[in-house]
This record gives structure tokens, sequence and C-alpha cells, in this order.
């Protein structure tokens, strides 16, 4: 299981010029899943993207997560984190997990951070999306659930 987390200070969703999520503060989460992700992937990388001290504390420096400063998570689901160009210029997409596969496991990582108390918002899996953010810093972190 891949994510990129985003410090952001505000972020919207919208489908079809409709907005679905929107979010102050926290992080934008990009997840992708593979064949081999398991529920305790999922619990993994929900519990990074919980702890992550990447925050800024009163002194300017990364030192919080979410919890210490009331920040939200707006998860979108991105299987194209699993695209592969190493063959060619147009990307493969093989490792990335079929949807009945990937959808059961993006709701757990949504659901493991909500049971941390930190406000989740969710794209729509599966859609074709537009993600407005305003990143801070910027800072984007890749976190890896096989390493």
């Amino acid at each position: 299981m891949r994510a990129v987390v985003q410090r952001v200070a505000g972020a919207r969703l919208s489908v079809n010029n409709r907005e679905i999520s929107r979010i102050g503060g926290g992080f934008v989460v990009y997840l992708g899943v593979t064949h081999a992700d398991t529920q305790a992937d999922a619990d993994y990388i929900a519990g990074k993207i919980a702890r992550l001290r990447v925050m800024e504390d009163d002194a300017g420096k990364m030192n919080r997560s979410l919890s210490d400063c009331g920040g939200e998570v707006l998860l979108v689901s991105q299987f194209t984190l699993y695209g592969d160009c190493s063959h060619g210029n147009r990307p493969s997409f093989t490792q990335a997990a079929r949807p009945e596969q990937a959808e059961p496991l993006y709701e757990r990582v949504a659901s493991q951070i909500a049971a941390c108390g930190i406000p989740v918002r969710c794209g729509v899996f599966g859609a074709d999306m537009t993600i407005e953010q305003t990143n801070i810093g910027p800072v984007t972190i890749l976190l890896e659930s096989e390493k």
C-alpha cells in the first residue's frame, strides 16, 4: 500500500462540478492499493498517517500530529500510484488492485484514521475527481506498508 501525504491549509474535492468533501488544515492523502495488500497494511498506513508529526509546533518545527493540532484528512483513492512506466511511456497499472479488493481496504484506512479521533473526509472511490488544495511548505511524505 502506498500513501502520498501532503500537508495542506485546506482542500476540497468535487465530482461533476459538485463539492463532495472539504477539509481545513491537515492532510490530503492519496492512497494506492496493490494485490498483496491486506487489512494489516491498511492498519499500518492508517496508524502512520494518524501519528505522522509534520504539523508545525509553536516554534515552527514539524513536531505535531493531526491530533495535536485538530487537523483533518481528505482521503483520495489513487490507483495510479501503482503506475509502472519502466517499459515505454504509457503506464501499466497491473500492480494496482482491482476495485473489489481495493475499495474495502481504502474504507478500512478511513475508518482506522477516524478511530484515532481524526476527522476523515473521503473522495468517491473510482470516480473522476477534481481536487483543489493549498499545500503548506510544501510537505509531501511517501508512506509504503511493504517497507
